[in-house]
């Protein structure tokens, strides 16, 4: 028998708010982030299956409605309190793969991991996605992710087309060329004007890659990265590490294509939690005085030896196999800052005495670089920039958040004081005066959202507070 849209949405809403999430543990009608930070109650969760009961529930649903992946943003950027969340990791089937035209079209709530599963076999990788393949395409999307890819900008730049649910429940298709106040919104909106449903991506060919690692010091790296990094046109990842708690020695890892025979035979990197001896060292790193020096002297050396690896391999990590045992009293988080490249080495003098006054817990600080994006409404890169990832680890308490927010928001003023940004998907510390300094076209944004969104369905804490 076929369920009307209410009937649906009444029938999967009853499931879902019963059976909770699907972490092990979860509380039902609790939405948290991988951080454990943000345990928010939402008043019920939903699972859909398809793109049709995703615009059932949004039609039928008169209250607040957020949007939920792999619970990797770590500030309540996916749930809102008292709304109907819509878990959207059941909607992970890959539709279609083009070798020829090197496109794939998913729906969100695939992983990059089954992206990398299908694509692989046809010699092709994604051609851009974060660094770790557990996060969903609906999530990457909307945060408008980056990862180690050079002379590339964000994920926007590889994605042909999308379709999004509406709030008033009408799926619509939007890309560069059709519904293009849509596209610029929805991708790096942060879930705030739709929810995506169904993206088409672009992919690479999935070449051999030597990776080696180069170490200097810091006042000598942009230099080293223009001319050996830039200017060559085989390399095709790359990351830097500054090392606390000195931050003046990088640790530069360069992917370049290669014919040498492989080192490494798996195509695909490993999924799994980290072993009792790497949870023992990551412990040490974390709460040791030695840390710095474990990091620097004998973690880092010992796992980013030289090897000839596919890309698919090198381009993405499993999140988890960095997981402690517990995050009960101590977390890691991330934080990540934008800064132009000609402001590399003042941005990094100013963070480091930020850190050292503040004592923050910093485990490293991962350096990227990216091209300006002319495409997101709520875009980071206004131009050529330097990204600076922090990893770090904070106590639980309400203390230890308290003081969390106090350097952050001192690093958010270094970063716009230095023309650069910050970014959203982290703990929300920022003021509403530092995220409007920051993101100077968010009134484009929001206008886009009042237009498609004028009874404020779709929020999240992020929305809250900045858009109201």
């Amino acid at each position: 028998m076929d369920l009307t849209r209410r009937e649906f949405a009444a029938g999967a809403l009853t499931l879902a708010a019963a059976c909770g999430p699907r972490e092990p543990g979860a509380t039902p009608g609790i939405v948290n982030d991988i951080t454990q930070l943000n345990p928010i109650r939402v008043a019920q969760i939903a699972e859909p299956r398809s793109a049709d009961d995703v615009a059932a529930l949004i039609a039928d649903h008169a209250g607040p409605i957020s949007i939920g992946g792999g619970r990797f943003s770590q500030g309540g950027q996916t749930a809102c309190d008292n709304a109907l969340f819509i878990d959207m990791r059941a909607l992970n089937r890959i539709l279609r793969i083009d070798a020829e035209a090197r496109m794939v079209t998913v729906e969100s709530g695939v992983t990059w991991r089954q992206i990398q599963e299908a694509a692989d076999p046809l010699g092709l990788s994604p051609a851009i996605m974060q660094s770790f393949c557990n996060f969903t395409v609906g999530g990457s999307l909307s945060v408008n992710c980056h990862g180690d890819y050079v002379g590339l900008g964000p994920v926007i730049e590889s994605v042909r087309s999308i379709r999004v649910v509406m709030a008033d429940g009408s799926i619509r298709t939007a890309s560069r060329t059709e519904n293009t106040s849509l596209f610029r919104a929805a991708i790096g909106g942060y879930g705030g004007v739709g929810a995506i449903i169904e993206a088409t991506l672009d992919l690479a060919e999935n070449t051999k890659l030597e990776r080696l690692t180069h170490r200097m010091r810091v006042g000598d790296y942009v230099a080293w990265h223009r001319a050996s990094v830039l200017r060559r046109e085989d390399v095709v990842l790359h990351h830097a590490v500054i090392y606390p708690d000195a931050y003046t020695n990088i640790a530069a890892e360069v992917a370049t294509r290669t014919g040498k025979p492989l080192t490494i035979e798996d195509r695909l990197s490993p999924m799994g939690p980290p072993t009792a001896v790497e949870r023992s060292v990551l412990d040490a790193i974390t709460h040791s005085p030695a840390g710095p020096f474990i990091h620097e002297r004998i973690y880092d050396p010992l796992t980013t030896r030289p090897a000839v690896v596919w890309r698919n391999y090198e381009a993405a990590r499993d999140a988890y196999s960095l997981e402690p045992a517990s995050r009960d009293r101590v977390t890691y988080v991330l934080q990540e800052y934008f800064v132009p490249v000609a402001r590399f080495s003042a941005f990094v003098t100013r963070m480091a005495e930020i850190f050292r006054t503040h004592n923050a817990n910093v485990l490293n600080v991962s350096i990227r670089h990216t091209r300006a994006d002319p495409l997101s409404l709520l875009a980071w890169a206004f131009e050529e920039v330097y990204s600076f990832v922090i990893y770090y680890a904070q106590a639980t308490t309400d203390e230890a958040r308290a003081a969390v927010g106090v350097w952050t928001r001192a690093l958010v003023d270094a970063a716009v004081a230095e023309g650069g940004s910050y970014y959203l998907p982290y703990q929300i510390h920022a003021t509403p005066e530092q995220f409007r300094a920051a993101y100077p076209h968010a009134d484009q944004y929001f206008a886009v959202k009042r237009r498609l969104d004028p009874t404020y369905k779709f929020r999240n804490r992020l929305l809250e507070a900045y858009y109201r």
